[in-house]
């Protein structure tokens, strides 16, 4: 169920369940404050605090305004998204799905790759699918740099590196 259909969903159920749903839906799945929302919206903040709280009994005009502000916000991360291709284990350490940059919320959107070639089709997957950047491997970025036309930019594991060197130069210590 998409984020403005909860809300809508919320408004029918009771007044509780609106001003809740309102609430997580603001600061969880859109990851804004409040006033973020109420810039994005154009409802008062003071609204917006009243409606969370309960102390205020939405209008008609009021939740259609949210509903359009979601779908608004919600149609522009769709399209909007950074791609990271990487192998499932560097995938497994993305903690944020969501950041903020420059202001502007942004998805990231994990495509696990194991070859070159599933890289390469993950990497033409992503523009097709809206992606706004890719990052990839330095071993696949020039040739996928050279058929997208959105920027790419390359995984430089400077901190692992020197700590698989580590790892592997333990090893040689042990098995001499």
């Amino acid at each position: 169920m998409s984020t403005s259909n909860k809300v809508i969903e919320a408004a029918f159920e009771s007044d509780e369940a609106f001003q809740q749903t309102l609430l997580k839906v603001i600061k969880e799945d859109l990851g804004l404050t409040a006033i973020e929302f109420s810039e994005h919206s154009g409802i008062p903040p003071s609204t917006l605090y009243k409606l969370m709280s309960g102390n205020r009994e939405p209008n008609l005009r009021t939740i259609r305004q949210i509903v359009k502000t979601i779908r608004k916000i919600e149609g522009q991360e769709k399209g909007d998204f950074i791609a990271v291709i990487a192998a499932r284990p560097v995938l497994d350490n993305i903690n944020e799905t969501k950041k903020k940059i420059c202001g502007n919320l942004c998805t990231i959107r994990e495509y696990s790759a194991t070859t070159m070639e599933e890289a390469i089709i993950a990497a033409v997957r992503a523009e097709r699918e809206g992606a706004k950047a890719l990052v990839c491997a330095p071993i696949v970025s020039p040739t996928v740099e050279k058929i997208l036309r959105i920027p790419v930019s390359t995984i430089m594991p400077k901190n692992s590196l020197v700590e698989a060197i580590e790892n592997v130069a333990r090893k040689v210590e042990i098995e001499e």
